[in-house]
């Protein structure tokens, strides 16, 4: 079923199905990681940063913080690798777990994402796309995603793009249940949580 043609009605009835039920039950423990967050280190609990959504849509995606502030714009930017001393004590747990990514439920209710989709980026890596890959746009950014099941940050941005755009082509509520029951197989291994050498962003710069 390509999602181009399905609206998205029955997609956005799954994830309120699934956001709201995950959001009710884990506001105690966002609660929790919060606080320890801001004792963790100065500054917010939450990192929102712009990303492109939907057809090219900025938003802004919720993140518990797992790095000391402003770390965006020292040594690797937005590139994490496993060792990298921007990273907090809270942070290492955060990221290992993957519960930095359960504020994006909010997002999901919001409307600006979906339980399963491609991973929202950022607009300098969007600038990089053709024709072809902007279609991994038609799709909401979700928290889990088909590149998530299949390696991760391991895996080099060509790749996880043709991902993106085989699930955008095949979309179905089975294949977003299966990813949603792989993930957490995914988030219980804790592998590829970081960038590893071949998960860089491969991409050759456009000419004007």
């Amino acid at each position: 079923m390509n999602m181009r043609a399905t609206g998205g009605q029955r997609k956005r009835a799954m994830d309120l199905a699934i956001g709201i039920p995950a959001l009710v039950a884990t506001l105690p423990v966002m609660a929790v990681l919060a606080a320890w967050v801001r004792i963790d280190s100065r500054g917010p609990a939450l990192f929102r940063h712009q990303r492109v959504g939907l057809h090219g849509r900025p938003f802004r995606v919720n993140k518990f913080r797992t790095m000391v502030v402003d770390a965006e714009s020292m040594g690797s930017g937005l590139r994490v690798t496993a060792g990298d001393d921007r990273i907090t004590r809270a942070g290492r747990f955060l990221r290992r777990t993957s519960l930095d990514e359960l504020p994006q439920l909010f997002n999901v209710l919001g409307g600006s994402m979906s339980i399963v989709g491609p991973r929202p980026t950022v607009a300098a890596q969007v600038e990089r796309y053709d024709a072809r890959q902007r279609g991994r746009l038609d799709a909401k950014p979700g928290i889990t995603g088909l590149a998530q099941v299949r390696g991760r940050n391991s895996l080099p941005w060509s790749q996880r793009i043709e991902m993106d755009l085989e699930y955008v082509r095949d979309w179905s509520p089975r294949l977003d249940l299966a990813i949603v029951l792989r993930t957490f197989g995914v988030v219980m291994g804790r592998d590829d949580t970081y960038a590893a050498e071949g998960g860089a962003f491969d991409l050759p710069e456009r000419e004007e």
